[in-house]
């Protein structure tokens, strides 16, 4: 019989460095424009920065670079090269953001080109450092600024924000998120869409900090041509825990889970939303299944927005129930965080701490569950209706209209979505449903006068797809239409299909 050994035994060791083409696994680790910005500015909170400007340039209609500026502690050439480094290593503070090394380089390459570093100190001269993925394909090469260079980009936010005596820039070029084509209107509508996702983003995960005193962020556009600035506003806090009135009484209520080696043990705020909240704190996460859960936090910065990590499944009735838990300063086996600071993945031993967890009056967690599940399910009573469950909305349906209707409407669990889009159809028909893969199909040839000759997308005519989802969804929790529903479908199609011949020749008139 083999005799297994925990250790294996070895005979020497070799040097294995990593082939060049690491850093394309290092830039495709999936970070999201959000996720990645969100992440340079934690290097700035690092830094001890109390103004940051993430500022996109334009020119004209083109949208040429993006760069995150602070007022922080700078670094001078040898900080600075070990912050260019992949997988650097420097000393982290106790509290700091920063883990493995790698996020200013992956998150950076993920989404541009060339990622440019220009540093300073109070008593140092201006520095700078700059990785071409093709530089860094063919070996690990990282470009010296020009000096002179680099003082005039520190100069261009000099004495007028943030920077004043010392401070970085991190500067994107070839963004592979910005339009290739910026005519039309394109880049306005990237701009509003970007910017609003990115400021939701930045409050939400970085609210603790915001709401200080002494730290901003403002997200501006210039162009570069005019000088014209665009736009120039503050981030607001989003505190996912932030609503004025509790939804149950008694909430909320702190749970202790005993944790092999914490001492203490874990810390679970358990709240309760108030029902059918409108505020962005409650809506900026995602769907009704997305914003329930665990948030976890480290070092004040939320680096979890929902979920349960294997506790339970989620379901609508918990869509009021939120758990704030900060994580130990102290390593453990228990949690690892994600490169990228967007999730935290739990051991087994957590969800047993967390199920045996009580309060200080023997409370047990599994009640306050119950709790919250049973506020959502009263306060659906008292609006006098109970709501069939339906199928939700899929692609193709804005996602603030999914978020609405899955708010409103019970979901059927474990149904593939409706989607509603647009293909070519015959001109008698302004609408298909294919039912197999569940889908209502609108008809492409109708699709400009829809729009009053604008450029569609995939979540465009968010009304009309609003509408057709709410008359259509019942067709497909149906096994088969009867002769009333048919007729009913003949009727909504020759009428939508008169209205909309009446919308493309007011359009082509328009166009005469």
């Amino acid at each position: 019989m083999t005799d297994w050994k925990f250790d294996v035994p070895v005979t020497g060791s070799k040097l294995l460095p990593p082939d060049p083409r690491y850093v394309e696994a290092l830039s495709s680790q999936g970070y999201g424009f959000e996720v990645a910005v969100t992440d340079l500015v934690d290097n700035s909170i690092d830094a001890g920065a109390n103004d940051v400007v993430i500022h996109f340039l334009r020119d004209g209609d083109q949208l040429v670079s993006l760069l995150v500026v602070d007022d922080g502690r700078g670094m001078d050439e040898d900080a600075l090269d070990i912050a260019m480094t992949v997988g650097g290593r420097r000393e982290y503070a106790p509290d700091a953001l920063g883990m493995f090394g790698t996020g200013l380089k992956s998150a950076s390459l993920s989404h541009a080109k060339a990622v440019t570093v220009v540093s300073t100190t109070k008593r140092t001269r201006t520095v700078g450092r700059r990785w071409l993925m093709e530089h860094a394909r063919s070996g690990f090469r990282c470009d010296i600024v020009d000096p002179s260079y680099a003082q005039s980009l520190i100069d261009r936010y000099d004495n007028k924000r943030p920077i004043q005596w010392q401070g970085t820039i991190v500067r994107w070029d070839g963004v592979k998120d910005f339009p290739k084509h910026g005519g039309g209107g394109q880049t306005d509508r990237y701009l509003q869409r970007t910017i609003n996702k990115l400021g939701l983003h930045l409050g939400l995960y970085l609210h603790r900090f915001l709401a200080r005193d002494d730290f901003n962020i403002t997200i501006a556009v210039e162009d570069v041509r005019t000088g014209t600035v665009y736009l120039d506003f503050g981030v607001e806090p989003l505190d996912p825990f932030g609503y004025p009135v509790t939804g149950k009484a008694d909430y909320p209520r702190r749970f202790s889970a005993a944790v092999p080696g914490l001492g203490e043990g874990l810390t679970l705020d358990a709240h309760i939303w108030p029902p059918k909240s409108t505020l962005d704190e409650y809506r900026a996460v995602g769907t009704v299944i997305d914003r329930q859960g665990f948030y976890f936090y480290r070092n004040n910065r939320l680096v979890q927005a929902g979920g349960w990590n294997n506790l339970r499944q989620p379901e609508q009735h918990l869509s009021l129930a939120r758990v704030a838990v900060d994580l130990p300063s102290v390593p453990s086996d228990m949690f690892r965080l994600t490169v990228k600071k967007a999730g935290v993945e739990t051991s087994p031993d957590f969800v047993t701490a967390v199920e045996k967890a009580c309060d200080t009056e023997g409370l047990a967690f599994t009640r306050y569950l119950a709790e919250a599940d049973a506020t959502y399910r009263e306060a659906r009573k008292r609006s006098g209706t109970v709501r069939k469950p339906v199928i939700g909305p899929g692609k193709g349906v804005a996602p603030e209209v999914r978020a609405t209707i899955e708010e409103e409407l019970p979901l059927l669990p474990y149904e593939e979505p409706i989607a509603v889009l647009w293909q070519k159809l015959d001109s008698d028909t302004f609408f298909d449903l294919d039912r197999e893969n569940r889908v209502i199909v609108l008809n492409q040839h109708y699709r400009r006068a829809i729009l009053g000759g604008r450029v569609g997308s995939l979540n465009d005519a968010p009304i009309l797809k609003s509408l057709m989802y709410l008359m259509l969804h019942q067709v497909f929790e149906k096994e088969y239409s009867g002769s009333r529903e048919k007729d009913n479908l003949q009727l909504w199609q020759s009428v939508l299909v008169s209205a909309a011949r009446s919308e493309l020749d007011r359009v082509t008139d328009n166009d005469g």
